[in-house]
């Protein structure tokens, strides 16, 4: 799997930017949910220009979502995905989600 298929969009939430924030510069991102931790620090490391350390992932379970239709209501589920925290070395950022 190439590095830009593996990585789909950065999670810019409270809760991210806050581990971004501190010492140990955690960032949050939605992988493809066949990738592994070895292929996402890996296309990391080939899409940033940085040197991860670890990384940490989870499967998302789907929302329960509801809809009014002419029918009535819908009930339906947002689609399952996969969550990887990456933790970089000391005194590295991405300059292209920090925005500088």
């Amino acid at each position: 799997m190439r590095a830009d298929q593996v990585i789909i969009e950065p999670i810019l939430s409270e809760k991210s930017s806050y581990a971004r924030e501190l010492e140990c510069k955690k960032y949050t991102f939605k992988v493809d949910p066949r990738a592994n931790k070895f292929e996402i620090m890996n296309a990391v490391k080939e899409i940033f220009k940085v040197n991860p350390t670890a990384c940490n992932v989870m499967n998302m379970a789907g929302k329960p979502k509801f809809s009014r239709g002419k029918g009535g209501y819908i009930k339906g589920y947002t689609s399952n995905w996969k969550k990887a925290i990456v933790t970089l070395s000391k005194g590295e950022v991405i300059d292209a989600i920090e925005g500088v």
